[in-house]
């Protein structure tokens, strides 16, 4: 038998106040500070779908629609959307709150990959994903080509990373790598 679990089993809320230190000059959120939430609450998300730990394989995609600014309240909602053997795709959908006017938007949006991994260090096979709203299943639905999309700029990265190598530039050129 095949275990399944419901999208809204993984769904996970994270909000946060943006304050002055959490900023950057133009007194906007840090990205990398939004990143960081960002993978926070996706890992929870995973966890709770995995029921077990899970590593960040990727973060596919992280697209800064609306700058979020200090007195916002910054909230996030993750979900999985969809499955593969070990492993998962998150998606987390980030709302701004003006806090003195009530204004709402979506200010971000990111996909992610995680891996759920099992007492013995290795990828472990997760349940597979039952999606049953219209958002979850548009979610769903669109998972199979980002996969592809995701398998691809792997591979190209893998590509570019042994190119690249390790050397330092100020470190003299050698024959053998």
């Amino acid at each position: 038998m095949t275990i399944q679990r419901f999208v809204r089993e993984s769904r996970t809320f994270k909000a946060s106040h943006v304050l002055p230190p959490d900023t950057n000059n133009h007194n906007t959120l840090f990205g990398g500070k939004l990143m960081a939430h960002i993978d926070d609450v996706a890992s929870i998300s995973a966890m709770k779908h995995a029921r077990g730990p899970v590593v960040t394989a990727s973060t596919d995609s992280v697209d800064f629609l609306q700058p979020i600014r200090v007195d916002n309240e910054v909230a996030l909602e993750a979900f999985v959307t969809w499955t593969h053997n070990t492993s998962m795709e998150v998606f987390v959908k980030i709302v701004a709150e003006d806090l003195l006017t009530g204004v709402r938007c979506v200010c971000a949006t990111s996909f992610l990959t995680f891996v759920a991994i099992g007492e013995d260090g290795r990828p472990t096979p997760v349940p597979k994903i039952v999606p049953e709203t219209e958002e979850e299943v548009f979610l769903h639905n669109g998972a199979d080509e980002r996969a592809a999309a995701r398998k691809i700029r792997r591979k190209n990265n893998k590509h570019l990373a042994d190119m690249l190598g390790t050397r330092r530039p100020w470190e003299p050129l050698l024959n053998n790598p």
